[in-house]
């Protein structure tokens, strides 16, 4: 159970208390070191599927575990930026972000308990979405400058974009089963 790739993802979720714990200390450093974090806990997702897939080093475990670990990073980390920011156009895209993954999520688990979970295993889609959304937010937290903030927040309508586009191509693979009478 304790392979690389579960280590790595525990490692992400004790980052998430890390993570809120630097944000809201007081100086100008605390949002450059609040993104550092945050980047190295978005390399970790990288990083411990890269290894599970290159060394077949997959369990139960993890496949519990890393889902989760993702979305509350997400979660907690578009929670302070839509606080930080308190404006609707970054609102808006982190609500549809923290809600796709719910409904993803309900949906994923719903698909294993019928046996049609290879209908919506993570696409190259979702892949790209995340990239997008892990930069958006890095640069949100950070705000280094104008620029940084600027471009951030381009790349979280991106992700916004991405976000409900793979929303779509999910519940459009589910929809058979979904719209089936009992």
């Amino acid at each position: 159970m304790w392979n690389i790739p579960n280590l790595l993802t525990s490692f992400r979720m004790l980052l998430i208390p890390v993570f809120l714990g630097i944000y809201y200390l007081p100086g100008s450093d605390a949002n450059f070191w609040a993104a550092f974090v945050f980047a190295l806990a978005a390399i970790t997702d990288a990083l411990d599927g890269y290894v599970a897939r290159k060394f077949n080093q997959f369990t139960k475990f993890g496949a519990f575990l890393d889902p989760v670990a993702d979305k509350v990073m997400v979660a907690a980390s578009l929670v302070v930026v839509v606080e930080t920011y308190a404006t609707w156009w970054i609102s808006i895209p982190a609500l549809a972000i923290i809600s796709r993954e719910l409904v993803v999520s309900a949906l994923r688990e719903w698909m294993a308990q019928i046996g049609r979970q290879e209908h919506v295993k993570v696409s190259n889609l979702g892949k790209i979405k995340t990239i997008a959304q892990m930069t958006a937010i890095g640069g949100l937290i950070w705000e280094a400058n104008t620029f940084v903030v600027v471009t951030a927040t381009l790349l979280l309508y991106v992700a916004f974009v991405l976000t409900l586009w793979s929303m779509w191509e999910y519940l459009r693979a589910a929809w058979s089963d979904l719209s089936q009478v009992d």
